[in-house]
């Protein structure tokens, strides 16, 4: 699987370099020869599609090159996964998740030690006094 994908991706960036490498035909068979592109006006054109075919041609090397180069052994210092049951990608969540679990077991055992909160007084600073808690709209 790993080699279709691979050949695929080459296939895929070897589209925009073949679009590009078409137009640059296409144009040159329009003015004929160098002196027929500069009489028509297509030079500018020519030349920028010729330096976008060139930059559409980096990604296609640079696939290529890793198709043929292989995989590379992990950075880390371990093995590399053989499959992708080696893959620890999840193990990171599931352990948070089992120690979300673990706590809100816990808290939900013991019981409540928190007592209400006491309202607040309402002459406190900022306050304007004789007034009840803040509310929104309008005063009567």
């Amino acid at each position: 699987m790993g080699q279709l994908k691979s050949i695929i991706g080459i296939g895929r960036a070897f589209l925009p370099v073949l679009y590009c490498g078409y137009l640059l035909y296409y144009f040159i068979d329009v003015g004929g020869s160098v002196q027929g592109i500069k009489d028509v006006g297509l030079g500018p054109t020519v030349i920028g599609l010729g330096a976008v075919g060139l930059l559409f041609c980096l990604p296609l090397i640079w696939k290529i090159v890793r198709t043929f180069r292989g995989p590379r052994a992990p950075k880390s210092g371990g093995r590399a996964p053989t499959n992708d049951d080696d893959d620890d990608g999840g193990a990171a969540a599931d352990a948070i998740i089992a120690r979300y679990m673990a706590r809100k077991a816990i808290e939900d055992a013991l019981p409540s030690a928190a007592a209400p909160r006491p309202a607040a007084p309402s002459g406190g600073p900022g306050k304007r006094s004789g007034v009840g808690s803040p509310s929104f709209g309008r005063k009567g």
